[in-house]
């Protein structure tokens, strides 16, 4: 049957090739695919106005959605990466509330209190990470242990919340975003916490490459280039067409100054990939 989401599909194709569609369609239908230009036409038009002078009101430019300001901000100005913690106390606090012994704490060993790497190697078989994954960023300690453990949930815990502040918190996917020095500061965060892992965040490639197609190559310059050079090695095809192309527009029509700093962004980008090239043969050889 003519169900309205087929007959709005069939709208969308009748647009771009009439000659594909022939029967007849209702002149007014629910919509239900967004115009795919408007990021673009939001990006140019707060590109005019801020060369006019003019302050805009803030649009969310961001892939097509209309993102509101961070919720976060209502209640704190401020991005704030939180503290290493675990659910330990709440749960003690609770237990003695309640006198309901749930379980016992006393096998785990809080993070909270991990301060040198002798902790670390007598604690490593009971370690928990902390509720909130953000705060493994800025403790090297934690970084060890998420190093040596290897767990796939770890690294997606990491990987949605990194994620959503990155899109929540893109100054450029913002017009007139008053926090663009905390968000250096995030990202030199997370370039320092890659390097020291040596190996990218999948969250940070997908944020590069969704958004790079809209960055002006000044906002946050040095910052974003470091982490291009730790985006993980993967296909040709789409580092050409999610990194080389965006990179292009710009290196072309740029200063001297840019067109170096992206060389040398690339040149660590390889070096990144040989070293991690050897490293993976030398396991497989060990193996």
């Amino acid at each position: 049957g003519m169900q309205s989401y087929l007959q709005a599909l069939l709208s969308l194709y009748k647009l771009f090739c009439p000659e594909q569609v022939t029967i007849t369609l209702p002149g007014k239908m629910k919509t239900y695919f967004k115009n795919s230009e408007g990021p673009w036409k939001a990006a140019i038009t707060a590109v005019r106005q801020r060369n006019q002078g003019t302050s805009p009101v803030s649009q969310a430019v961001f892939l097509g959605t209309s993102l509101p300001q961070s919720r976060k901000r209502k209640w704190n100005a401020q991005l704030v990466i939180p503290a290493s913690s675990t659910n330990t106390n709440s749960l003690e606090e609770d237990r003695e509330k309640n006198r309901v012994y749930l379980y016992s704490t006393s096998d785990s060993f809080p993070v909270e209190q991990l301060r040198t790497f002798p902790q670390l190697l007598q604690n490593i078989h009971c370690l928990e990470f902390p509720s909130q994954m953000g705060s493994v960023l800025t403790n090297s300690l934690l970084l060890h242990y998420m190093n040596c453990v290897k767990d796939e949930s770890i690294y997606l815990r990491l990987y949605y919340w990194m994620g959503q502040m990155l899109q929540e918190e893109c100054t450029w996917c913002v017009v007139d975003n008053p926090y663009e020095e905390e968000f250096k500061r995030f990202l030199e965060t997370i370039y320092k916490a890659e390097c020291f892992l040596q190996e990218g965040f999948s969250a940070c490639e997908e944020f590069l490459y969704k958004t790079l197609p809209l960055w002006d190559g000044f906002c946050c310059r040095s910052e974003i280039l470091r982490l291009v050079s730790w985006i993980p090695p993967s296909s040709f095809s789409d580092i050409k067409s999610y990194l080389y192309d965006p990179l292009a527009q710009l290196f072309f029509t740029s200063s001297i100054y840019f067109k170096c700093s992206v060389l040398e962004s690339l040149k660590e980008l390889l070096q990144n990939w040989l070293n991690c090239n050897v490293i993976q043969e030398d396991l497989e050889f060990s193996s």
